[in-house]
């Protein structure tokens, strides 16, 4: 079993838009060759016994990861020395370090549930019929969280929390400077809470299941908890980014085994084109957000999983 470089191509594409829109990668990346049929569905059956395409698709999330690091690279780099200020003084004393430890902290719930239900959940739905399903249900979501944002007042620049971190009183009172809205962003999720961070991050466990997309649950789930949409938005592809990463390191290993030696041309073609577009993707988005709301993919993805969900349920 092998596949092509349109194959690769294709799918790149499809993983570079559809990983970071909240519209389900793992779902579409299930669907689309189930729809096109023939020798699409046979090379890129991620269920059929030694299937290289889930390793493939891990390089492409590589490289969306990639993506995602190199466009907020200058948050990343306040994190980290954030998180080495923590490290080194064992205080929390800045908002970049706060939003650090909760970013690890949020990160911990979808790690240990994809070492656990991964391999049981995508060898049970990963079939065209419950994706069409959770694609569906995902525009649900969606829906759900955009009226119930509208019913609330969004999340203010707030103190933070009592007990949430008293050593950032100073940050608490800092004056934002009006040119950098990127730290004003970052400096307003710091004041989320720990528990807030664990149940915005557990929201990703949701996207284990094919047609529930990552960045969507993870939005949704910051617009449940106040925050603006581009916050929720920044959060989501921050909250992401190590996720992916370290599923990268797990899985494309397999990549280089013999019997996969053909397809790492056509691999390395697809998340090329992966990376290319998750970074214009990415950079669209951050400013969508800014204005625009979770409905219009909320629409597709509802329409597109029930009509799925008919076709295959009629020509299975």
């Amino acid at each position: 079993m092998t596949v092509t470089y349109t194959e690769s191509i294709v799918v790149g594409a499809l993983q570079g838009v559809s990983e970071l829109f909240p519209i389900s990668s793992l779902g579409h990346s299930i669907l689309l060759p189930a729809w096109l049929g023939g020798q699409w569905a046979r090379d890129l059956d991620m269920s059929a016994e030694g299937s290289p395409y889930l390793a493939l698709l891990v390089a492409m999330h590589v490289a969306t990861a990639l993506a995602l690091v190199i466009f907020f690279r200058r948050d990343w780099v306040r994190i980290l020395g954030g998180l080495w200020d923590v490290a080194r003084t064992r205080r929390i004393r800045t908002p970049e370090a706060r939003l650090g430890v909760l970013l690890i902290v949020g990160t911990i719930p979808v790690g240990l549930a994809g070492l656990l239900l991964e391999k049981t959940i995508r060898h049970h739905l990963g079939s065209p019929i419950p994706t069409s399903i959770f694609l569906a249900l995902n525009g649900i979501v969606l829906f759900a969280a955009e009226r119930l944002r509208s019913r609330r007042r969004p999340r203010a620049d707030v103190p933070a929390p009592a007990g949430a971190g008293a050593d950032l009183s100073a940050a608490d009172t800092m004056v934002l400077p009006v040119t950098d809205p990127d730290r004003a962003s970052d400096v307003r999720l710091s004041r989320l809470t720990v528990t807030d961070a664990v149940l915005v991050g557990s929201a990703q466990i949701a996207a284990l299941c094919p047609g529930i997309s990552r960045s969507g649950a993870t939005i949704a789930a910051g617009l449940f908890k106040g925050l603006r949409h581009e916050d929720a938005a920044r959060l989501a592809f921050l909250l992401a980014t190590p996720v992916i990463l370290a599923a990268g390191v797990l899985k494309t290993p397999e990549l280089f085994t013999p019997e996969n030696h053909d397809i790492l041309g056509p691999a390395l073609a697809g998340s090329v084109v992966a990376g290319v577009l998750s970074y214009l993707s990415v950079k669209f988005l951050t400013a969508y957000f800014e204005t625009k709301t979770l409905t219009p993919f909320a629409l597709y993805s509802l329409v597109a999983g029930l009509g799925s969900l008919a076709y295959f349920t009629l020509h299975g």
